[in-house]
């Protein structure tokens, strides 16, 4: 299955996905000079922040079409996005981005195993664990606890928020789900946020955030929302599998994060952990149809009220 954009542009879901994640990696590692200035929650804040605008600015939050069974995942969406948000700055504030990402990852993967019926996917999350352990080398003695513990809070996050986007994408046509679920995030964030970043604000700070945004949440964020309302979770949390080596290579052109060459073998294994249960990753188009005709019908119904 494909999407389409305007002008009848085809764009296969795996390709948004892909490049949701390069998004997400590009826009993490040019975060970490942000943090340094207004700290891992302060940028999550900020970022989300702006997001929201950015987003409010494009498209009208669909309040009349909310329906109260609906109020769960979106508060969920929202909440878990601010709290993944801030976790993941916290560890890459503390571990280089491409074992983060590789921490991170281990959720979306055990989406994949859980849901899937293929042995050959529940042995995937030992694979890749295997293969963080080569990434974070613990028998070097210089692992980050705080690091890896934000970094692991972080992948129980990614793997809700696969599961709760997919449901909210199918409820709410566009980007409508977004223009609702980012501004609660920015406020989950402003919890901690604020006051980590109260002192800290100047133009130039807000400037850089603003850019930001565009990169993560604004451009990824709905890419992914794009992406999963055409594939399983299985399939996308799989596909994630690449991302922890678009953490390695932008951690290396923008961070000078060099890997070892035992730490590229461990990426191998997370990568090939991850791309072992691609196959039946679409899902069933009258699936897709049925969760369209339900936001349809459930609009129109809002509209009689």
């Amino acid at each position: 299955m494909i999407a389409r954009f305007r002008g009848s542009v085809a764009v296969p879901p795996w390709g948004m996905a892909l490049t949701a994640m390069l998004s997400v990696q590009l826009g993490s590692a040019l975060s970490v000079h942000l943090i340094r200035s207004v700290g891992p929650a302060g940028t999550a804040w900020l970022r989300l922040s702006m997001g929201a605008l950015i987003f409010l600015a494009v498209k009208r939050p669909p309040l009349s079409s909310i329906r109260r069974g609906d109020v769960p995942a979106l508060l969920a969406l929202g909440v878990t996005t601010g709290l993944v948000t801030t976790v993941f700055l916290a560890a890459i504030a503390r571990i280089p981005l491409g074992t983060a990402v590789a921490v991170e990852f281990l959720g979306p993967l055990t989406v994949a195993a859980v849901r899937s019926r293929s042995a050959r996917a529940l042995v995937a999350p030992a694979l890749a664990g295997l293969g963080v352990a080569l990434l974070t080398e613990p028998w070097h003695g210089g692992i980050n606890p705080a690091g890896l513990g934000f970094a692991g809070l972080a992948a129980i996050g990614w793997a809700t928020y696969i599961l709760l986007t997919q449901r909210v994408g199918d409820r709410f046509s566009g980007i409508g789900g977004l223009t609702i679920t980012i501004p609660i995030a920015a406020v989950t964030a402003a919890v901690a946020g604020i006051p980590q970043a109260a002192g800290h604000l100047t133009p130039g700070i807000i400037a850089t955030a603003a850019g930001l945004a565009f990169l993560l949440p604004v451009l990824p964020f709905t890419l992914e929302l794009l992406a999963l309302r055409r594939m399983t979770p299985t399939a996308f949390g799989t596909l994630m599998a690449l991302e922890p080596a678009f953490g390695v290579l932008l951690g290396l052109l923008v961070l000078h994060q060099t890997p070892s060459a035992l730490q590229v073998v461990g990426l191998l294994l997370i990568v090939l952990a991850g791309s072992a249960a691609q196959r039946g990753g679409l899902r069933h188009s009258r699936d897709v149809e049925l969760s369209t005709r339900e936001a349809v019908l459930r609009s129109v119904s809002s509209a009689d009220c």
